[in-house]
């Protein structure tokens, strides 16, 4: 597996429980010297010597965010992002990309690669998530779908990594070391290997048959801003890449942090295949059942990805309230591996590992 192939041996980096490197990292990004220079750094891009900046949020990465307002009424956010840790370029390409095809991705009024810093326009602070009830849900489900098409249609993808079979290995490895390994203090055996490495051919397979777009890899409520006029902000893209055509889509509708009943999820996907292909951009020849199947699988590598990321963060990073949102993300992985016939032995792996465990509980 290491070394993103799909044959074994795996072998577990011997710096990946370190936890040094964890303290490392926390004793980096909380140098004394940071606030002061993000705080004189934006006073002097956009000449306002008594702005004051105050959190406005942070993410899963080494980001912050900070926000002010300017002497005009009008609020400016401050990203941060420590350069030992993050490198804004993507994030900047990313952002002229979404703007240039009609997006409502952030302006950009001054970066700073050296330093790690970027003054942005504020989108405001109303996510999709805290919105997102029975009543709303297919307002503002609908307006990002139009801005999921269009992004799929008009955002140029030339230049961006591609999301090959290394990088979809690479995510799916995350789960056998931080959940299985360290969340729930099992090592796989050579015949748990086979079935991992049979469901990872069956997913990286079915994920480089799709149709190749941008993708934006966390297209959720949590980055999914509500704007005037059911306009839809979009925030987090640094990390876009030129992949399958279903993975934005099944992270907006089998969204980690919401769950919503599998017939409305089901009419939400055929609905949206209806329109990508009058967009051009799914073949009608390709059936209801097979775009179904392609949604689903894709869905289940991006899951079994999330497994691993939200216990890396608890572990590695400190950030133990990911571990709230495991159960409903068991649940996208086991709803899938159980329908599908060629599944159903990784399946029964992932249900005798969590048997009876309270997988929101951190494992000393």
């Amino acid at each position: 597996m290491r070394g993103h192939t799909l044959g074994r041996p795996w072998v577990r980096s011997p710096e990946v429980f370190s936890p040094l490197r964890r303290c490392t990292f926390q004793a980096m990004d909380a140098a004394p010297d940071r606030e002061h220079d993000r705080r004189e750094w934006v006073r002097q891009v956009l000449g306002e010597p008594d702005l004051e900046l105050a959190p406005a949020s942070s993410d899963a990465s080494f980001r912050s965010y900070w926000r002010g307002r300017r002497r005009d009424g009008h609020n400016v956010i401050v990203m941060d992002a420590p350069p030992t840790h993050e490198d804004i370029r993507p994030w900047l390409d990313v952002a002229g990309r979404l703007r240039a095809a009609g997006l409502d991705a952030p302006e950009v009024f001054a970066s700073d690669g050296t330093r790690g810093f970027i003054a942005m326009q504020d989108l405001g602070t109303e996510t999709y998530l805290p919105l997102l009830n029975a009543d709303r849900v297919h307002d503002l489900y609908g307006a990002a779908i139009d801005a999921l098409l269009r992004m799929q249609r008009h955002v140029e993808c030339a230049g961006l990594e591609p999301y090959d079979e290394g990088r979809l290995v690479a995510e799916m490895e995350l789960m056998p070391t931080w959940f299985l390994a360290r969340h729930l203090g099992i090592e796989p055996t050579c015949a748990d290997w086979d079935i991992l490495e049979s469901t990872m051919r069956m997913l990286v397979d079915s994920a480089l048959d799709q149709p190749r777009v941008f993708v934006h890899r966390d297209f959720h409520s949590r980055n999914l801003l509500n704007l005037a006029a059911g306009k839809v902000g979009i925030i987090d893209f640094q990390d876009a890449v030129c992949g399958p055509i279903t993975y934005d889509l099944v992270s907006l509708l089998k969204d980690c942090y919401v769950a919503w009943p599998k017939a409305q999820v089901r009419q939400w996907a055929l609905d949206y295949r209806t329109r990508a292909i009058r967009a051009g951009l799914w073949p009608a020849s390709r059936g209801e059942s097979d775009f179904l199947r392609a949604f689903a699988r894709m869905g289940l590598q991006r899951h079994i990805k999330v497994l691993g990321i939200f216990c890396r963060l608890c572990y590695r990073d400190g950030k133990t309230a990911y571990l709230a949102d495991l159960p409903r993300v068991l649940d996208y992985t086991l709803d899938v591996a159980r329908a599908d016939p060629g599944l159903t032995g990784f399946a029964a792996l992932l249900e005798r590992a969590v048997h009876g465990r309270d997988l929101t509980q951190a494992r000393s």
